[in-house]
This record gives C-alpha cells, sequence and structure tokens, in this order.
C-alpha cells in the first residue's frame, strides 16, 4: 500500500474542498480544524500516525491497514461530497447576516437617542 501517495491525494483534496493550506496532510488536517468532523479529524490522525510509524521497520509491522484503508475511506466520502462554494457562500450570507442585525442594533439606538432627546 503506498501511503505517501494516498496520503497526499487526501490533502490535495482537503485543500480543494476546504480551503486548508499548508504543506502535508498532517498540516492540512491541523489547518482545517473544526471544519472537519470530530470523527474524521480521529481518522486522520491516525492515517498521519501510520505515516510516522511507516517510517520505522518495528513499528510499520503495527500498522492497522483495516482502520487505515476505513481511514480513507471515510475521509474521501466525506470530502467528496463537501461543495466549496456553497461552504463560501454559507460563510459570505453568516457574515451579511450579523452585519444586517448590527446595522439594525445600530439604527434602533439612533431612533431611541432621537426620541428621547426629542429631535
Amino acid at each position: 500500500m503506498d501511503l505517501d501517495r494516498r496520503a497526499d491525494k487526501l490533502a490535495r483534496l482537503i485543500e480543494a474542498r476546504l480551503d486548508a493550506g499548508g504543506t502535508g496532510l498532517e498540516a492540512k488536517v491541523a489547518h482545517a480544524g473544526r471544519r472537519l468532523p470530530k470523527y474524521l479529524r480521529r481518522e486522520l490522525g491516525y492515517i498521519v500516525e501510520a505515516m510516522r510509524m511507516q517510517a520505522s521497520p518495528r513499528l510499520s509491522r503495527q500498522i492497522d491497514w483495516a482502520r487505515v484503508e476505513r481511514a480513507f475511506a471515510a475521509a474521501e466520502r466525506y470530502l467528496r461530497r463537501v461543495d466549496p462554494w456553497d461552504r463560501r457562500r454559507g460563510i459570505a450570507l453568516d457574515w451579511l447576516a450579523g452585519n444586517a442585525f448590527n446595522l439594525l442594533i445600530v439604527a434602533a439606538l439612533v431612533a431611541a437617542v432621537i426620541a428621547w432627546r426629542g429631535l
């Protein structure tokens, strides 16, 4: 199993779908942070750990390849469903809604001050 090649493919997918920066899978997962579900962060953490273990001949025998395979499948399945444009649109709409609410509060305060001062 070519773990590094699959990890690079997964890192590119995280970058494309979640706009996560960094070099390598570990940095991209850390940068994505809470944009990934908790179970997926745990599985991706196991993949990163398996990549470290693979560098040592003794530790590489302890890798649970079935879990690594399940982790890759779960990550790819989740990331393929993420629509980057929909996520960006949601971020923009949340920002606009927050600013519109703040403007309403300021307008209400200005109206209250005007009414209070009798102008």
